[in-house]
């Protein structure tokens, strides 16, 4: 198969290895589609965040959708030929976190394309059965990769405790914020800011949802609101957002930005403001794969750009677009005789 791996910061190599098998419990998955995510353009160009340094060859990759071609022991057979969307964390399922539901804090979680774990820049991936959900035929391929995108927006949404009647402020119109704005919108909130410096995604926002935008640093938005989500990681735009909010209101962090940063503890304390951040997610996927399927939240308008497995360093390249949003990678592009292989192995599968 071929397989997009990382060596060095910039250094892209594209390479052929073999078909993984699945083990005990494990789905052989051909890759459809995968995202390109922040956190992929951020390995590529400097080979770390924060603790997590490429010491070894990655395979990049984490927002995936594909179909099932062959299952390990113990799945069912009958599960040849689903189309899935892959969650792609798998966490160890007995630490403190994990018995209490928090499973995304797991201390020995995998994720796929965060170092030394490969990713799903690949023709194939095995992953454990239960974390290729089926998804219906309503969602599209790139719609089932953005699965994992739209569920950092419920986690942030659910975090900020946005419901019927909310007033939101939304930091940052890139892919998350506008997945945020997009759940928000959904579960009820009739007041929807979005702030950028990017005129176009601020465009994508009242697409998706938003009530207002504002250009970040030029535009001002009046009043208060129930919770502030900061999907920018600008200490700016979180400084600003943190005084819109009003008391007993929520600030919830998303965005990856400095280490540290300065915030108005008084303010904070008088007001009695929850602050807190994301971590990826937990327990999002089936609210996912509903809000999509029932047209509540689109994903597709997202998609600015596809490219094939040979041409992903383009597609980590296209953010430099300020026209591009999201970029994804259909390894099928080019590689129709791959896929017909994968047809074959799993009709083989299917017989047995």
């Amino acid at each position: 198969m071929t397989t997009a791996v990382l060596y060095a910061p910039r250094d892209l190599r594209i390479e052929r290895r073999p078909i993984p098998s699945p083990s005990e419990g494990e789905v052989l998955v051909r890759i459809l589609s995968v995202g390109v995510c922040g956190s992929d353009v951020h390995y590529y160009e400097n080979g770390r965040i924060g603790e997590f340094v490429v010491r070894s060859p990655l395979v990049l990759g984490h927002e995936s959708s594909g179909q099932i071609v062959e299952v390990g022991e113990g799945v069912s057979s009958a599960r040849v030929g689903e189309r899935v969307a892959i969650e792609p964390g798998e966490p160890c399922r007995r630490c403190d976190q994990c018995r209490a539901g928090r499973y995304n804090l797991c201390p020995n979680i995998r994720f796929h394309g965060t170092p030394p774990v490969d990713g799903t820049l690949s023709e194939f991936v095995t992953v454990m059965s239960d974390l290729a959900y089926k998804v219906p035929d309503e969602i599209s391929d790139n719609a089932a990769a953005l699965l994992e995108p739209l569920s950092v927006g419920i986690w942030a949404n659910r975090k900020a405790g946005t419901e019927i009647g909310a007033s939101v402020l939304i930091a940052g119109a890139g892919p998350i914020g506008l997945v945020t704005t997009k759940v928000a919108r959904a579960v009820g909130a009739t007041r929807i800011a979005v702030t950028d410096v990017n005129r176009t995604r601020l465009s994508a926002a009242l697409a998706s949802g938003a009530t207002e935008v504002a250009v970040a640093g030029s535009d001002r938005i009046d009043g208060e609101f129930d919770a502030f989500i900061d999907c920018s990681g600008s200490s700016r735009a979180i400084a600003a957002g943190v005084q819109s909010v009003r008391p007993a209101g929520s600030v919830v962090l998303v965005g990856m930005g400095a280490d540290e940063l300065t915030l108005p503890l008084a303010m904070i304390q008088r007001r009695e403001l929850l602050i807190t951040g994301t971590f990826r997610y937990a327990n999002t996927w089936p609210t996912a794969i509903a809000l999509t399927a029932s047209g509540r939240v689109t994903l597709d308008d997202l998609v600015t750009g596809e490219y094939g497995l040979g041409e992903v360093e383009q597609a980590l390249n296209s953010g430099r677009d300020p026209h591009s949003i999201k970029a994804v990678v259909r390894p099928a592009l080019g590689h129709t005789e791959i896929a017909e292989g994968a047809e074959k192995k799993g009709e083989r599968q299917t017989a047995r």
